[in-house]
């Protein structure tokens, strides 16, 4: 027995986002009323994740936020190319912005609120407050060529544990989502939801709410719409037939599926469309 129309719907609906604009503004002010930065020091504080790319659903709780450091950059040049192209290392960088964002929140917030992971820094809820993970990172130059000044904004930071560098686009998958939601007729970002709360009724399903982001934002665009039930199924019988090594993240950037801890693993996607084509059978 299929899933019906009205089930599928309700699964579409976005959860609050007031509590999460909030959060961030919150953050925003913590950062901005530190005394301890040093002069000429840039950066900004923005959303990320599905608060920000409005496919958070009921029950989301951390909100995603990232705190990035302008006033420095790292790029994929050789060091001989920086040369070239007149750049140089900088005074103050991710590191000493780390340090300053930590005693900014613990300031701010309280030392008992704020913990450190492996990949954010972790505050508390409270008083209404949601809690939130908060990257800290610097801003990232992805040079198309080693001889000119055009490049994709991204960011990066290192892992706690193991100082791996971590490259990410959140600007561009925000831009690209927008996109995809428009030319799908406005029906991406309700399907993304009602994928997202799918999840809960797979037994034992872990799929990250990133990744499956990012499978169905390479669904061509005519697979989107007419009802959720249509959408649900050319969805997925497109999925099953895709060569998914194809696959790109919604950032545009990198490769979805491969052999780094940035990326899936194209046997979790299967299982997980499977799990899909099962749970539509046997409803």
């Amino acid at each position: 027995m299929a899933i019906s129309e009205s089930q599928l719907e309700t699964w579409s609906h976005q959860g609050a986002i007031t509590t999460a604009k909030a959060t961030a503004d919150s953050i925003k002010n913590a950062l901005n009323t530190y005394n301890n930065w040093s002069d000429g020091i840039d950066f900004e504080v923005y959303l990320q994740g599905s608060y920000k790319n409005d496919t958070n659903i009921r029950g989301d709780s951390d909100v995603d936020v990232v705190a990035q450091l302008n006033s420095a950059f790292y790029s994929n040049l050789p060091d001989e190319q920086k040369r070239h192209l007149g750049l140089s290392s900088a005074s103050y960088g991710w590191s000493d912005f780390r340090v300053d964002v930590l005693k900014a929140l613990k300031d701010y917030y309280g030392q008992s609120s704020i913990t450190e992971g492996n990949k954010s820094l972790k505050i508390k809820a409270n008083n209404g407050r949601l809690s939130a993970d908060v990257v800290v990172s610097a801003q990232y130059r992805k040079y198309k060529s080693v001889d000119n000044y055009d490049y994709v904004e991204g960011m990066c930071f290192w892992s706690r544990n193991d100082n791996q560098q971590i490259i990410n686009y959140p600007k561009d998958h925000y831009d690209n989502g927008v996109s995809k939601h428009q030319n799908s007729n406005k029906w991406y970002k309700p399907t993304v939801r009602m994928f997202k709360n799918i999840r809960d009724y797979i037994s034992g399903d872990s799929t990250p709410s990133y990744f499956l982001e990012c499978m169905l934002y390479n669904v061509p665009n005519a697979n989107f719409g007419t009802s959720y039930q249509d959408t649900f199924c050319n969805i997925v019988n497109c999925l099953n037939k895709a060569d998914l090594d194809k696959f790109v993240c919604q950032n545009g950037q990198s490769k979805l599926f491969g052999m780094t801890p940035e990326q899936w693993d194209t046997k979790q996607a299967r299982e997980f469309i499977n799990n899909l084509i099962a749970l539509w059978n046997n409803w």
